[in-house]
């Protein structure tokens, strides 16, 4: 629950009270004490100690990864998004497979080497993993100088410009070869101070609520498929403990390798509402495949596919709020839709448990393709909705991106790459 109510709040401090660049590091902070109050009541066998950290950990994760979101849209051109939120999937399911990859080997050897079990093990074991709670606040703080000294720079640059005189030939109206970076920063420099009100939610575009309506119906046919799904590939397909953790686990895999790689196509074809609908499309024939074959096809190639259908939708779906609304809106738009999310998930998870328990995995899955026709349902929603009013923004070509932040380049005075180099190496 805290996971609910905090991102909700989150992305409206960050954008209303703390901006992106303290709201990170604050709340990077309460991850990092949140884990450190985990590892000390483990250690101390103290049970409301773990749970009190729980909550702060909660409170500071799902509002960071609001402001990341947030940072990724002031930082990038939308020619880049779908690639940026690519890496983001990928680097979040990376560091979900380290996590499980190492933390019963660094359980035992802390045992070993220490001399110390049960709780006081597993403390010893959770305070040192903080290591990478105390990086990602160090990171945050790395961000919030990167970003006042762009600015600081920018400034300047702006006001030594403002003394140059205005060309007088048409070959002084071509500024220098400029990189990308410098002329997003200048943009975001340029905008106002503007505040967002509690009341903006409730006039967000059509777009917005279609792609709430997204997240909930597809994420709940994935997460918690693959949270029952070690005993389902064991009981249809009669897999071993091993094997059906191994086919259970490749959404994940895959989709750490392929986010990128479609973030990247996406960016060079656009159309993201195309893609979008294909990686719904996909994932509803493999749970098709699921519920309606008896080991024909191979679960491990169904549970590929699902993988890479899931890297179509996130790195398609998750730029769109930077296409329709601006930037000092979407850290509250984020946060709204990853709130309504969690509670989806939350909700449909204890749900999927009792079909499991009474009805049994096929009417899972009718249930999960029930959810998928939902989104597709959503998606030609946000078709008639990006015709009428997104004028193309939603399903707009690479080509078109590419040439508007050219043309952006082209009429806006930028700082040579050179001056802005140290502030992004």
């Amino acid at each position: 629950m805290a996971e609910r109510g905090s991102k909700f709040c989150g992305r409206f401090l960050i954008d209303r009270v703390f901006g992106i660049s303290w709201g990170s590091i604050i709340f990077s902070m309460f991850v990092l004490v949140g884990q450190i109050l985990f590892g000390i009541g483990a250690y101390f066998g103290s049970i409301p100690t773990m749970y009190f950290s729980r909550l702060i950990f909660g409170i500071g994760g799902e509002s960071l990864a609001v402001a990341q979101n947030t940072y990724s849209t002031e930082w990038f051109p939308s020619n880049e998004l779908n690639l940026v939120f690519g890496l983001q999937i990928s680097m979040s399911r990376i560091g979900s497979t380290v996590n499980m990859v190492t933390m019963q080997p660094l359980n035992k050897a802390v045992g070993k080497h220490f001399g110390i079990h049960t709780n006081q093990q597993l403390g010893a074991s959770l305070l040192i993993a903080s290591v990478t709670c105390l990086f990602s606040t160090i990171c945050a703080v790395i961000m919030l100088f990167f970003t006042k000294r762009a600015k600081r720079i920018l400034a300047g640059t702006e006001k030594v410009q403002s003394l140059e005189p205005e060309p007088t030939d048409s070959n002084s109206l071509i500024p220098p070869n400029n990189g990308g970076d410098q002329q997003l920063l200048m943009e975001k420099t340029e905008e106002p101070n503007t505040k967002i009100s509690p009341m903006d939610i409730i006039h967000f575009p059509g777009a917005i609520w279609l792609i709430c309506i997204i997240c909930v119906a597809y994420y709940v046919t994935v997460f918690p498929f693959v949270s029952l799904g070690l005993v389902f590939f064991q009981r249809k397909f009669g897999l071993s403990v091993q094997e059906a953790g191994v086919v259970n686990s490749l959404v994940y895999i895959i989709s750490a390798v392929a986010s990128p790689v479609f973030g990247a196509a996406i960016d060079i074809v656009g159309y993201n509402l195309y893609w979008l609908f294909s990686g719904i499309s996909i994932t509803l024939a493999c749970h098709l495949c699921f519920a309606f074959t008896s080991g024909e096809i191979p679960p491990i190639a169904i549970m590929i596919v699902l993988g890479l259908s899931y890297s179509i939708l996130a790195s398609s779906l998750w730029p769109m709020v930077a296409y329709v609304l601006p930037l000092h809106q979407r850290g509250t738009a984020y946060g709204l839709i990853q709130s309504i999310q969690n509670l989806g998930l939350g909700l449909i998870s204890i749900f999927a448990g009792y079909l499991v328990d009474t009805k049994g995995y096929l009417f899972l899955e009718v249930f999960f393709i029930f959810c998928l026709s939902i989104a597709i349902t959503a998606t030609f929603g946000l078709l008639i909705w990006d015709h009428q009013y997104g004028i193309g923004l939603l399903n707009e070509s690479g080509i078109s991106r590419r040439s508007k932040s050219l043309i952006k380049k082209i009429d806006s005075t930028t700082i040579s790459h050179a001056s802005l180099e140290p502030v992004l190496a």
